[in-house]
């Protein structure tokens, strides 16, 4: 009973913390992508929905920029960062704007990392950092963040504005010669305006007008009213989106195939017999003698090394001193003197050997001559002839 009860006061406890594991969840972390969608800081949610229930004709464009509509009277891209706007897609907003369009590009801080095309084509640098401004505001903490820059020339949608609030980071700059800033502080131009055709293009150091956090900050919203005055706007969100995966090549999906072939291949082998069982297979291995005439062979290949004459006369002195006691220091006589049988055949194989050393080629026979003359000699010093 004891155990009994220790495993469900455990039990509990552990379902207890189950549940409490699973209850609990991690918020998010907000999002900074400046879409209509993100109710955050730095999303452009509010401004949205402010412009909707204002009467004004506003939607969200989640398609290609190449079909605009044709009613269409402002484009704003907010700082996209998730997709790159294309050269068609470049060359069609240029069509736009020469119609009598206005295109509103907030454009990203960190330039040349995120639109090559858009960058090249309106010809953008990075400026200057802004020095910091509280003017307009009721106290530094208001948007500590933040700058408040000048409206220098009151042009377009910036007409009666005085100034604007911004985060406090570098400016940009327009290299094309008809290009004007309009809004600034010290060096740093923060809104510029390029006429084009018809139309004109505005483009914006960072999302900052558009954020939720600085919409009701000193003129910002009047900017976007100005602007939603002159029709339709829309704002791009579909390059805020992630460019969808490459597909899978043609060599991943051979790959694939050959994988699942050889496993049903490997199951099919393993599970199903291809016949009756076959009978063990007897190894029979190679006798000695054919190792030496594997030898043999190899050596007649080889052909005769030099060295190997002095080894036989060394190898038989050693058995010599093993098997009579007749020591290696001793001259060739005195060694054959002391050998009971052999001693006048121990000095005519040595001279043969010394003859057949002195040759300047070594035949395969006459080595084969003197081999056979020493295994006589150990034969005899070993007592088995």
């Amino acid at each position: 009973m004891k155990n009994l009860r220790t495993a469900l006061v455990f039990g509990v406890l552990i379902s207890l913390a189950l549940a409490v594991g699973l209850a609990t969840r991690e918020e998010a972390p907000e999002s900074v992508v400046p879409t209509v969608e993100n109710t955050g800081p730095q999303g452009a949610r509010a401004l949205y929905l402010y412009l909707r229930e204002g009467g004004r004709a506003v939607d969200a464009h989640t398609a290609s920029l190449e079909s605009l509509s044709p009613a269409t009277r402002t484009v704003v891209l907010a700082a996209p960062r998730g997709q790159p706007v294309s050269e068609d897609e470049v060359s069609s907003l240029e069509r736009f704007v020469r119609g009598g369009g206005t295109l509103v590009y907030l454009s990203p801080r960190e330039l040349g990392q995120h639109q090559a095309a858009l960058e090249d084509w309106l010809r953008l640098e990075a400026g200057p950092l802004m020095p910091a401004s509280s003017r307009g505001l009721d106290s530094n903490l208001a948007d500590a963040g933040g700058t408040t820059v000048d409206v220098w020339i009151p042009a377009g949608p910036l007409r009666g504005l005085t100034g604007l609030r911004v985060s406090r980071d570098r400016g940009v700059r327009m290299g094309h010669e008809d290009a004007v800033p309009l809004a600034g502080l010290g060096g740093a131009a923060a809104v510029w305006r390029w006429p084009l055709g018809s139309g004109e293009v505005y483009v914006l150091a960072g999302a900052d007008l558009a954020e939720n956090r600085r919409m009701e900050l000193l003129d910002n919203l009047r900017f976007w009213d100005a602007l939603s005055a002159r029709g339709p706007l829309l704002f791009d969100e579909f390059h805020h989106q992630l460019a969808p995966p490459p597909p899978l090549s043609r060599g991943i999906w051979v790959f694939v195939a050959q994988v699942l072939a050889v496993g049903l291949l490997y199951t099919v082998s393993r599970g199903t017999r291809f016949g009756a069982p076959r009978p063990l297979r007897v190894e029979r291995h190679r006798s000695a003698l054919e190792y030496v005439r594997s030898m043999g062979w190899l050596m007649r290949r080889a052909k005769v090394e030099r060295e190997l004459l002095p080894e036989l006369d060394r190898s038989l002195r050693q058995l010599m001193q093993e098997r009579l006691g007749i020591p290696l220091s001793l001259a060739d006589a005195d060694a054959a003197r002391l050998m009971e049988r052999g001693g006048t055949d121990y000095l005519e194989a040595k001279a043969d050997l010394a003859r057949t050393h002195a040759q300047p080629a070594i035949r395969p026979a006459d080595y084969a001559r003197v081999a056979r003359r020493y295994a006589q000699l150990e034969r005899l010093v070993t007592g088995r002839t």
